[in-house]
C-alpha cells in the first residue's frame, strides 16, 4: 500500500466519488466503449494481452471496475483502497506554509449554454457540472479534472477570422501519456467532433489537436510524443 503526506491527500477523491467513477467504468464496457478496453487492458494484468474485441465482449463486473479504480490510484485492490481512504481521512493536516492553487477554470464565452452542454457532453465526454439562470446564461463541465466555465454572451468576444489566422486558444488541456492522446484524439474523430488541426507531432515533444466548438473556440489537447 502505498503511504501518503497531505499533498497526496489534497487530491484524494471521497470515496462516494470513486464508486461513481467505477459504475462509470462499468457503464462504458457494457456499452462497448472502444477507449476503455485499452483502459482495461492497461491496468488490469489479466486483461494484458487481450485484444479490444475480447475485452469489451468479456464477462466484466462492478467488482472488476472497482478494482480498475483502485489500481488508477495505486492500490491492488478495492478492499485496500478503502483502507487507504479510511487511514488518511485520520491523518493530523499540518497548516500549508504556502498556498497552493490546486484548479484553474478557464472561460469560455458562447452563444447558447444549453447547445455548448449537449456538444461537450454528448461529443466531448464532459459532464455537467452546474448551471445557472432560467434560461441559463452560466455553467461548469468537467471531465476527470479539467473544468470549463461556460458564459452566455450576446456577440462573439473575438472576431473568428482573426482567432483561426492567429490559433487564439480558448483552452489547453493536456494527458499523461503518448497514448491517451492518442486515444482521446480516436474517441473525439469517432464521436464527428470537427477539427481544426488533427492530431499532429510537435517539435518541442509533444503531439496535439485542436478542435473547435459550435463558437468557434479552440480547444487544444496534448500529450507527450513518446
Amino acid at each position: 500500500m502505498p503511504t501518503y503526506d497531505p499533498i497526496v491527500e489534497a487530491y484524494m477523491p471521497s470515496l462516494e466519488n470513486l464508486k461513481k467513477q467505477a459504475k462509470l467504468i462499468l457503464r462504458w464496457h457494457r456499452e462497448r466503449h472502444y477507449p476503455v478496453a485499452a483502459q482495461i487492458r492497461a491496468l488490469m494484468p489479466r486483461f494484458s494481452n487481450t485484444p479490444d474485441a475480447e475485452i469489451l465482449a468479456a464477462n466484466f463486473k462492478l467488482s472488476d471496475a472497482q478494482e480498475m479504480v483502485a489500481r488508477q490510484h495505486g492500490f491492488d485492490s478495492w478492499q485496500a483502497l478503502k483502507a487507504g481512504l479510511s487511514a488518511t481521512s485520520r491523518t493530523v493536516k499540518l497548516p500549508p506554509s504556502k498556498a497552493k492553487i490546486v484548479c484553474a477554470e478557464p472561460h469560455l464565452f458562447v452563444a447558447d449554454i444549453q447547445r455548448s452542454c449537449e456538444f461537450f457532453q454528448q461529443r466531448l465526454g464532459f459532464s455537467l457540472v452546474f448551471s445557472y439562470g432560467d434560461p441559463p446564461y452560466y455553467a461548469q463541465i468537467s471531465r476527470d479534472a479539467a473544468r470549463l466555465n461556460l458564459r452566455c454572451v450576446e456577440r462573439p468576444v473575438i472576431e473568428s477570422a482573426v482567432r483561426d489566422r492567429e490559433q487564439l486558444l480558448s483552452v489547453s488541456m493536456t494527458v499523461a501519456t503518448a497514448d491517451e492522446i492518442k486515444l482521446l484524439f480516436l474517441e473525439f474523430q469517432s464521436a464527428g467532433v470537427p477539427f481544426h488541426q488533427t492530431l499532429k507531432k510537435q517539435p518541442w515533444g509533444a503531439k496535439n489537436f485542436i478542435i473547435k466548438d459550435p463558437d468557434g473556440n479552440l480547444l487544444l489537447f496534448a500529450g507527450p510524443a513518446n
